[in-house]
């Protein structure tokens, strides 16, 4: 038995709690996993997992010699990593997940550079907005909007979110041109749904110091960034969405800013992995490399009024 192998899949086994899972992650059979699951408890003469025919679970023992696996790992990765990273970039398979929007609009079309500057690194990039668990299905690291409530989770802030209010020009025809934010209280919104919860979110606007917060009624909801915006230019109703998702509509014309003296809460954009997870090398240049990504982008980046700006707990988008 290869120990170290061994432990590296009983990690897996115990991040995903799952046989099946691990040895998908892993990329081997699931019999191969099992194999060195029981080798390890009898080199061990003890009980690592409890078994059932739905989930994997730790015993006592189990969760103490996880936590020696994973400082094992991690200094075994380290010493590997110190040798060849001026020797060879980072290399291998990085699962990445993000918003749709985001995905499609930001991260898809500067793709080039990041394989420009790490061509071996193999990119598996889940494109939802649905919140997934990174643990649970083996995500390496994840881009995500608004409030962060997963302590197990490590994050850098690399960028922010801002918002934008508007409308088909056929639905202004139809419906009038809302002056205030509570003229909204007489129109038709598109509003969004929580994948999760299955909550609709409220629409916030401030200016000079007022700050009016509504649900707001509306013939649909959605929860997905790339429907909610066909939503609007087909006319259903007013929308409140991540300005750089809108911004060829607004220049076009296809879509009308409404309420341009009002500000929308702007959300933080976070990179995340698990804390109990090495930050390999093709994660850290990753990370580096959507933080410069966001730092040159003019609607993502940080702005100095944006550092002390509420961070509301809204849908990726």
């Amino acid at each position: 038995m290869n120990k170290l192998q061994a432990m590296e899949v009983f990690v897996q086994v115990v991040d995903a709690g799952s046989f099946t899972r691990a040895a998908d992650t892993l990329q081997m059979p699931k019999a191969t996993v099992s194999t060195l699951i029981q080798a390890l408890e009898t080199s061990l003469a003890s009980r690592l997992l409890h078994r059932t025919t739905r989930h994997v679970s730790v015993t006592s023992d189990g969760a103490a010699y996880y936590e020696r696996c994973v400082r094992i790992l991690s200094d075994v990765r380290d010493a590997e990593e110190s040798l060849t990273r001026h020797r060879f970039s980072p290399s291998g398979r990085l699962r990445v997940d993000a918003p749709t929007g985001l995905t499609c609009e930001i991260l898809i079309p500067a793709l080039p550079d990041f394989f420009a500057r790490y061509p071996d690194i193999t990119l598996e990039m889940g494109s939802t907005d649905r919140p997934v668990d990174l643990v649970e299905e083996g995500v390496d690291c994840a881009v995500r909007g608004g409030d962060l409530i997963d302590n197990n989770l490590i994050a850098r802030r690399v960028g922010v979110i801002n918002f934008v209010t508007c409308a088909a020009p056929s639905y202004i025809e139809r419906f009038g041109m809302p002056l205030h934010p509570n003229d909204l209280e007489r129109h038709r919104c598109v509003n969004y749904f929580s994948s999760k919860s299955g909550k609709v979110s409220g629409w916030d606007f401030t200016r000079d110091g007022e700050r009016i917060e509504v649900m707001l009624p509306g013939a649909i909801a959605l929860n997905d960034s790339n429907a909610y915006i066909k939503a609007g230019l087909a006319g259903l109703g007013v929308i409140n969405m991540t300005d750089y998702l809108l911004s060829e509509q607004l220049a076009t014309g296809k879509m009308v800013r409404l309420l341009p003296d009002w500000r929308c809460d702007p959300i933080p954009v976070h990179v995340v992995y698990p804390h109990n997870r090495h930050l390999s090398a093709k994660v850290r240049v990753f990370v580096e490399w959507i933080a410069e990504l966001f730092a040159n982008h003019a609607h993502l980046r940080v702005q100095p009024a944006d550092t002390t700006a509420p961070t509301p707990a809204l849908p990726p988008r």
